[in-house]
């Protein structure tokens, strides 16, 4: 949006609209004194009644539909802050004509309906969205007054947000996938969020123009505005990018089967990101942006670590204890698992062994995790040019207990889907490719570099992940998948929480993924039928 449009801040008083219809009519009274009781008389106490929040309700729609913020934002238990953001309703966004229908009250929640107008430099667009508020009683003036919240003038609005209608900031893009087909928020939900953030920083190079519409302007100064209504049509710049239809329906449909759940597929041989999907009630790109422990899913990177620091390898020693404690503190392996005091490493890491692992960490350094993250699997140098904001993932040289914490993917490492599938994909080809969604000759961005892993390291890491996917703890998840197919099964415990989050990587031919589903249990349970989902749509 044009950034010399005045924007208030949520504080202040409303502007004058054209009335509506709805409650217009009703006899408003001074907000004053909360609807006409008397001053002198005793303060009501305890939850508002039916008729309180009927009345209350109904005075508040009627100075809305008139355009009388004084009055409206005095019916709320935050007038300063209620009346800004109405004022913006109608002097920054243009929003007259408001006619509000309230459904049936469900105790002191009130459901309605808002019609309304946006009119601007003579065009006018039809409006309308169902919001909810809820009446509560004022702590101090025992008055039923409507509990502020911004999502009560928009579904959309949060604590600092307002509403702006004016040319926008960057043209539209039309994104389009590899292979030419249109990527919109429409078709492709989960995407919404990173459309918006591929306009706000392409947009200028993608060739559009830009419309007018009716947007969101968020506080935070790196969060682009969200589009609410468009009234005059830009041209659409188009922006490639990397993303594959079909990878991303699937992505899209798998993520719906878990709340809390998020999920990456890239292409091995290029680092190229074939879908991004997220599942979450708070809309954050967990799936690129995500800081959290990824479980035994880390156990490739340390394989790989012990392999290339000569402590075993694929067939060698890694003997799965029934515990093993390092630097004082006990670590276990998954209810029901069967010691095997002569596993191999493949045995060990297809059946997900805790011990076995933390049974060799005393043949590394604190910081060989940590080098071989960085060195050979590209991780933890926050270098990563995606196109878009990422986390390139984090694994700190550690000391005492987190040193074998995090060699199972506890203690102090913190990674995200994306993270993980690049981390199968490099496992599995012995390159890393830095992963990314936009082409870097479109703005001149230089890929983050890693020198990968011996051929031999790469060829063992693939045929225990292999194992895994055939043998081991990823059987049931990765069944009915034809071509070459591998994986990993991950379940990070997490402080405070009684469920542990899912965790899973895999691959199929060219195509590696990711998930995680925040307490969604063990690693094949949620995560694993995400990532088959997106592996069964190929590249």
């Amino acid at each position: 949006m044009g950034r010399g449009v005045k924007v208030a801040v949520i504080g202040g008083v409303f502007a004058v609209m054209v009335g509506g219809a709805g409650y217009g009519a009703y006899n408003v009274v001074s907000a004053l004194d909360g609807g006409g009781g008397s001053s002198g008389s005793e303060a009501k106490s305890g939850p508002p009644d039916k008729d309180e929040v009927a009345e209350t309700s109904q005075k508040f729609f009627a100075a809305w539909e008139k355009g009388d913020a004084t009055t409206a934002a005095g019916y709320t238990n935050n007038a300063s802050i209620a009346g800004t953001l109405l004022t913006a309703y109608g002097e920054d966004a243009h929003i007259g004509g408001v006619e509000i229908t309230p459904g049936k009250a469900t105790g002191t929640s009130v459901p309605f309906t808002v019609k309304a107008k946006v009119s601007y430099e003579g065009t006018t667009k039809p409006l309308g969205y169902k919001s909810t508020l809820t009446v509560v009683r004022g702590e101090t003036s025992g008055r039923a007054l409507v509990d502020w919240e911004p999502s009560v003038v928009h579904p959309d609005l949060k604590d600092g947000d307002t509403l702006v209608t004016a040319e926008s900031a960057t043209p539209q893009i039309q994104a389009v996938g590899r292979d030419g087909a249109v990527l919109s928020k429409e078709k492709y939900p989960s995407l919404g969020p990173i459309l918006a953030k591929l306009r706000e920083k392409y947009g200028d190079k993608a060739g559009g123009t830009p419309g007018v519409e009716l947007a969101v302007r968020h506080t935070a100064a790196d969060a682009p505005d969200t589009p609410l209504l468009t009234l005059t049509e830009g041209e659409p710049g188009k922006l490639r990018t990397t993303l594959s239809a079909s990878v991303q329906a699937a992505a899209e449909k798998a993520v719906k089967q878990y709340d809390e759940s998020s999920v990456v597929a890239v292409k091995p041989s290029t680092g190229e990101v074939l879908a991004v999907a997220n599942n979450r009630a708070d809309g954050f790109n967990a799936a690129f942006q995500g800081t959290v422990a990824p479980g035994s899913t880390m156990k490739i990177i340390t394989a790989a670590m012990l392999i290339d620091n000569g402590v075993t390898t694929m067939n060698g020693p890694a003997p799965c204890k029934e515990t093993a404690v390092w630097k004082s503190q006990t670590f276990h392996n998954l209810t029901g698992m069967q010691p095997n005091e002569s596993a191999t490493l493949a045995n060990t890491f297809m059946r997900s062994c805790n011990t076995g692992f933390i049974k060799l960490i005393d043949e590394v350094t604190d910081s060989s995790l940590t080098q071989e993250a960085q060195e050979r699997f590209g991780l933890g140098q926050n270098n990563w040019q995606t196109g878009i904001v990422s986390f390139d993932g984090s694994v700190p040289a550690s000391p005492g207990p987190d040193r074998a914490a995090n060699a199972i993917g506890q203690g102090k490492v913190q990674m995200n889907p994306l993270n993980m599938a690049s981390v199968t994909a490099t496992a599995i080809t012995g390159e890393f490719h830095q992963p990314y969604l936009v082409p870097f000759d479109l703005d001149d961005r230089k890929p983050a570099t890693a020198k990968g892993l011996p051929q031999s390291t790469a060829s063992q890491l693939k045929q225990m992940m292999r194992l895994t996917a055939t043998q081991g703890t990823a059987v049931n998840a990765m069944s009915g998948l034809s071509g070459d197919i591998g994986a990993k099964t991950g379940s990070a415990e997490v402080d405070g929480h009684a469920v542990s989050d899912s965790w899973f990587t895999g691959f199929r031919d060219d195509v590696a993924a990711a998930a995680m589903v925040q307490g969604g249990g063990h690693g094949g349970d949620a995560a694993g039928p995400i990532v088959a989902g997106v592996l069964r749509a190929g590249g």
